[in-house]
């Protein structure tokens, strides 16, 4: 990984602060064009997961491939893993393709060459947030000028209102550009996309067309970090993931803090991490895993490419003017991180990993019977099978181990065509938790916003379910 010797940014003559600034001689180096948006993009208006992209922001992308990849973080301490002073924290890399084991030609294997080209329409969007959030914003412009001119009297602060959001747009698009710095580490793969598939290339370019929703999912990410890793989301840090960590040390409570790096605690659907971290930073040996590669770019960023606190300056809200008190709350900026996340305990093991969760976990034996404890946050219902996810729990943990779960049950693939879905109640859940094998010792309601803007007038709030489950 190379290393970064960006700082934060400073205010700009607009008195926005872009978030980083590249190094003087760096500049142009980005693979990132700031031309308007081509012929690819698809302004079409596509919802086929409509239903749950609003609410949870779409992160938990499920597909028919595993890919392994694992980050390892730590401060420079012996965490029996290696990595650097620096804060370049060193990488290890495994495929998992249907049993079929490394070293697989990506011309040889579709299920390897779809994943190759998902990941590159994941990049792809990535590089384009910056002229859709642009073309939008113009939108808006041209909107405003179809107005008669005694009605754009009326409004004489509108225009000014866009070039700030122009002058965000920059900022965001600054920090996305570092996100995908590191995009090699994910696919094994350096030749032209265009070489991938010779005899099928309008496949290949309707497999990377960029459609809204995922714009959309861009937007979230972004918005994710608010959530995990900026003092603004720590009042919904606080509702959901303090208390199940509060729930963790009680549990193991007769583990001295600086023992508890021999205690193994995995955290599924991890996202961008800060669970996962705040788990590490108790002590405790986690490991997060996650699918998305929206959020695994990201999470990288974040975990790797940041030294200080209150690095990056990021503008969350400026991309929907809907339900907004004052006219300035759309520029409300996150300052991130709101911790140092190279800050582990000695002796504790941090990793994340990435791939579905039911292939990395449930297929691999040697998680059988592995884990102390299991802390799933916001994730049992992005499970097309739940008895999967349960037994898949039931079977990695140890006997005796630890299952601490908090979240909603939005069933995410609900009403979604060409895939199962087995949406149960509650009270179902809760019964077949217990028939797997369980102990329910704990159980309770806490209620919890998910991404949800403090300045909007529209705010989604969950009356979570959690409980505390033991492995008989």
């Amino acid at each position: 990984m190379q290393e970064q010797g960006q700082g934060q940014g400073q205010p700009n003559s607009s008195g926005l602060q872009h978030g980083i600034r590249p190094p003087s001689g760096q500049q142009g180096a980005s693979r990132f064009s700031d031309e308007p948006m081509n012929e690819d993009f698809d302004m079409e208006q596509e919802h086929t997961l409509a239903n749950h992209s609003q609410a949870h922001g779409d992160m938990h992308y499920h597909g028919g491939y595993t890919h392994r990849h694992d980050h390892v973080h730590g401060n420079g301490h012996s965490h029996n893993h290696d990595h650097s002073h620096d804060h370049n924290h060193s990488h290890s890399h495994e495929h998992s393709h249907n049993g079929m084991g490394r070293g697989i030609e990506l011309d040889k294997d579709d299920d390897v060459h779809e994943e190759v080209l998902h990941f590159h329409k994941i990049v792809k969007a990535f590089s384009q947030y910056k002229a859709s959030a642009l073309y939008a914003n113009h939108r808006r412009r041209t909107d405003f000028y179809s107005l008669p001119e005694r009605q754009q009297m009326l409004l004489p602060s509108y225009l000014e209102r866009m070039e700030k959001i122009d002058e965000a747009i920059e900022a965001n698009f600054e920090i996305i550009k570092i996100i995908c710095e590191d995009q090699q580490i994910f696919v094994n793969d350096d030749r032209p996309l265009a070489k991938l598939d010779m005899h099928d290339r309008a496949k290949n370019a309707a497999a990377l067309r960029i459609r809204e929703q995922d714009m959309e999912k861009v937007q979230g990410t972004i918005k994710q970090f608010v959530r995990d890793w900026s003092a603004g989301g720590k009042p919904e840090r606080d509702a959901i993931y303090e208390p199940m960590i509060q729930e963790l040390k009680s549990r193991f409570a007769s583990v001295p803090k600086e023992d508890r790096g021999s205690l193994n605690v995995l955290v599924p659907g991890s996202g961008l991490g800060r669970l996962a971290f705040d788990i590490a930073h108790e002590g405790f040996s986690c490991q997060g895993n996650e699918f998305s590669y929206y959020m695994l770019l990201a999470s990288n960023f974040i975990l790797n490419k940041s030294t200080q606190v209150d690095q990056f300056t990021i503008y969350p809200y400026i991309h929907s003017f809907s339900n907004i008190v004052r006219s300035q709350d759309v520029l409300t900026s996150a300052m991130i991180p709101d911790v140092n996340p190279s800050e582990i305990p000695r002796g504790t093991d941090f990793s994340m990993v990435a791939g579905d969760f039911l292939e990395v976990y449930g297929q691999e034996e040697e998680n059988y019977g592995k884990w102390d404890s299991v802390v799933t946050c916001f994730f049992i219902d992005t499970a097309k099978n739940i008895v999967d996810y349960l037994e898949a729990i039931h079977k990695i943990l140890k006997k005796g181990g630890v299952w601490i779960n908090a979240g909603p049950l939005l069933w995410h693939f609900e009403n979604t065509a060409n895939e199962i879905s087995i949406e149960l109640s509650l009270e179902e859940v809760l019964a077949l938790v217990e028939k797997l094998g369980f102990r329910i010792e704990v159980q309770g309601k806490a209620k919890s916003t998910y991404m949800a803007n403090p300045h909007g007038m529209l705010q989604y709030v969950y009356e979570c379910s959690t409980w505390t489950a033991i492995k008989l």
